[in-house]
This record gives C-alpha cells, structure tokens and sequence, in this order.
C-alpha cells in the first residue's frame, strides 16, 4: 500500500496519563533526569515522556514512525501523538509539568468533549492541509472507536494501519514496531476501512535485546 514519493504522516495513539508510572514523574519527590526536566526550562517531548508512561509499546511506535516517518517541508517530524485534551501534537513538542496534569485529568472518551473536541478540530485541519495522495498511518488499536471513528469520517481510505497488528496485544505490537525500527524493515499498510480488527494471534516474536 506505500506509494513511493507520497506524503505519509504517522499518527500514534495516546500512552495513559492516569497510571502508576504518571504519578511516579509527577511526584514532587521524583529526582531522575526526566522527571527533573519536567519541571525545569529544559522540558522533554511529548514522546519522551509518553515512552516513559507505557514503556515498550510507546516506546516501539515512537521509534518506528522516526524510522519512517518522511522529512515535512516546514521542519515538522512527520509525526503526530493523540492527546487526552490537546488534540494532536507534533511528537516533538515540548511538555511540562501542568501540560502532563492536565493530561491526567481527561479520560481517552469519545464521550468526553474535552478530549473528542480538540481531536476532532486539529483532524478536519490536518485533513483539509494534506495533499489529497497522502496517507495516513495510524499506529494504535484499530478495535476501539476511540479515535479510529473520528479519523475514519475525516481521512477515509487514507487511514491505513500496520496489517501485522491483527491479532496483536500492545507489547507484541511495541516489539514488533522497536524491531522494525532497528533493522530497517517497514511493514505493509493496509487500510483501516473494511479491515478485520480482530484475529488470530500471531507467533511470538523471539526475545531480542536492544542497546540505545
């Protein structure tokens, strides 16, 4: 399904912002370096501390979609984070310590309008601004309508996904992705419109270590 010389933007679905790990970073007591920097003038990005709240998972999709994601003209990554109330944020961007409260406070709910709103704005944006032959891939759980049903009424059949996902869990989908990224080796897309979200679960991947 790639196309080679067409636009792609890698959207990734959110990490949880609610959890132990959240709160750990959060803590006035935390003194490790991204914790420290949360709170200081030299803040981290949105997908360092998003890999720092779901591990493996966030952590192979960041690194894949780095791998592939094309250069943007205006400098941009190529690459796009779903959040609980800022819509989509450029993975890049740079997070403090009230930007991740208030994450916490907003459930991933398409019932919630502090989290639909904002996604459904900055998504009819982005659909408006791309080229018309650009594709979008979202690395994230098609079996939820979390955010796959607003993408689908905006992109269509531009939205494509990973079909290696099926019948994958969150930690079989990270290492799949983290391997990915390391070998050079991008999957095929397919799109997420009449795809079969659920399935046969997959061989498990070999245990491999990785070194930073």
């Amino acid at each position: 399904m790639r196309e080679p010389g067409a636009s792609r933007i890698f959207l990734l679905s959110p990490a949880y912002a609610g959890g132990l790990r959240a709160q750990m970073i959060m803590s006035e007591r935390a003194q490790f370096e991204l914790a420290r920097r949360l709170r200081s003038v030299d803040r981290p990005t949105l997908g360092e501390v998003f890999s720092f709240l779901s591990g493996l998972y966030f952590r192979g999709k960041l690194a894949y979609a780095k791998a592939f994601a094309p250069q943007m003209t205006d400098g941009r990554s190529g690459v796009l984070v779903i959040t609980p109330n800022r819509g989509l944020l450029d993975v890049d961007s740079p997070i403090g310590l009230a930007d991740l409260c208030a994450f916490a406070e907003v459930d991933i709910d398409e019932d919630d309008p502090r989290y639909r709103k904002p996604l459904e704005r900055d998504v009819r944006k982005l659909a408006k601004q791309l080229p018309v032959e650009s594709k979008i891939v979202l690395l994230g759980s098609i079996a939820t309508g979390k955010y796959v049903d607003v993408l689908l009424k905006n992109f269509s059949d531009r939205l494509l996904f990973p079909a290696d996902f099926v019948g994958r869990g969150d930690m079989s989908r990270g290492g799949l992705l983290l391997r990915c990224a390391v070998d050079r080796c991008e999957l095929n897309y397919i799109p997420v419109r009449g795809a079969m979200r659920k399935g046969k679960r997959p061989p498990k991947l070999e245990p491999r270590r990785y070194t930073k």
